[in-house]
């Protein structure tokens, strides 16, 4: 068995595939509409479906937000400069939530930012994390 996606429901999609593609750096690797269902299926990673986890981000026609919760935590990236990363992320007009650094009671750097439908993305910068 191996882990295959996540999937999150958007509620802008062209928005969201944005945010992915161009400020996390992921490729759209497959979409598709489902008309009698009222549904997109928008596929985006780092690497192909048969190589690793990726997203699946899912847009229901007519609906453009969804409450969040308090089940779901977040989304991780392994990242080679956390710090350079949350930079890069402001720069493209995303939003950083908590600046890299050491986790607490812990040396993992780690760090956040928000997609536009408010999912965290944790950013663990590669070589530090100790669990």
């Amino acid at each position: 068995m191996r882990l295959l996606h996540t999937m999150l429901r958007v509620g802008d999609l062209d928005r969201s595939i944005a945010f992915y593609t161009e400020v996390l750096g992921m490729k759209v690797l497959r979409r598709k509409d489902y008309p009698e269902g009222k549904f997109t299926l928008a596929f985006v990673g780092y690497d192909g479906e048969d190589k690793a986890a990726v997203l699946e981000l899912t847009y229901n026609w007519g609906v453009g937000k969804y409450e969040m919760g308090n089940a779901y935590g977040h989304v991780a990236v392994e990242v080679e400069d956390a710090q350079a990363a949350c930079e890069e992320v402001a720069a493209k007009g995303g939003r950083v939530t908590r600046p890299a650094a050491p986790m607490k009671h812990g040396s993992t750097i780690i760090a956040f930012v928000e997609d536009p439908d408010g999912y965290k993305i944790e950013f663990i910068q590669k070589g530090t994390r100790t669990a």
